[in-house]
């Protein structure tokens, strides 16, 4: 059940969001939950519900059966267009307005591979697990149209012919370079890091909040649960990103 925060945490929160010049935004998959799209295994539903996540989502399940991961990803990609971003994702772009306005910034660094924060009018600065809108060839550099991925059938690349595949970053392979080595200077140069609805167990992406923390920056906690970096929050608001943002932003 989500919690609730306490006026005292809210004008804790403000404050901090107030006093800071670059705030960095880390969200995680509780909040594109929060538009309705279910977490990585919470979809391992219907016609995907005899399925394993090594089935679908590791370079090994792609190459013992190509077209059953392509159509795992073209229907996430699909039900991506029946959602919206929620009021978390609004009171983020508000926040990267006021803060351009008066001099300052907000970085938005996402563990989820949706758009909301995009479509919510955030620039992401890095999206470390990929993006269901960014298929890619699987042999040479190419990067395909975004509507390419809601193709029922497996496309091949236009360059060298070759096949397509989803533009995520699957279970045992390294996350996109520029993306991490962008998300860790951010982070390590940031003066405020609001971290939203992660666990902080999914590694290498969980170590980010370390490095805020080891700087001496504070940290915002959105979550409504506790979760593994609560020891690391300045602050912990107990709720959604939805219920709370709108109100500090």
């Amino acid at each position: 059940m989500t919690g609730a925060a306490t006026p005292e945490l809210l004008s804790q929160a403000a404050a901090l969001i107030t006093a800071a010049d670059h705030v960095c935004v880390f969200s995680g998959a509780g909040m594109s939950a929060e538009s309705g799209i279910p977490t990585f295994r919470d979809a391992l539903t219907g016609l995907w519900e005899n399925y394993e996540p090594a089935d679908l989502a590791t370079p090994e399940g792609w190459r013992r059966d190509s077209d059953l991961v392509w159509g795992w990803y073209r229907d996430r990609a699909a039900r991506l267009r029946e959602v919206e971003p929620n009021a978390g994702h609004y009171a983020v772009a508000e926040l990267g307005r006021k803060k351009e306005s008066a001099g300052g910034r907000v970085s938005v660094i996402t563990q989820n591979v949706d758009d909301l924060h995009e479509r919510a009018g955030s620039t992401v600065d890095a999206h470390l697990h990929g993006s269901l809108k960014a298929p890619r060839c699987e042999a040479c550099p190419h990067h395909a149209d975004p509507d390419v991925a809601l193709e029922s059938v497996r496309p091949r690349c236009s360059e060298c012919g070759a096949s397509l595949r989803p533009g995520v970053v699957w279970f045992g392979e390294s996350l996109p370079n520029l993306d991490w080595l962008t998300a860790s200077h951010t982070v390590g140069a940031c003066d405020l890091l609001i971290i939203i609805g992660t666990s902080g167990v999914v590694h290498p992406a969980a170590g980010l909040p370390m490095l805020a923390a080891e700087a001496g920056t504070p940290i915002i906690e959105v979550n409504p649960e506790p979760s593994a970096l609560t020891p690391l929050a300045t602050v912990h608001l107990p709720t959604t990103a939805a219920a709370t943002l709108p109100l500090i932003v």
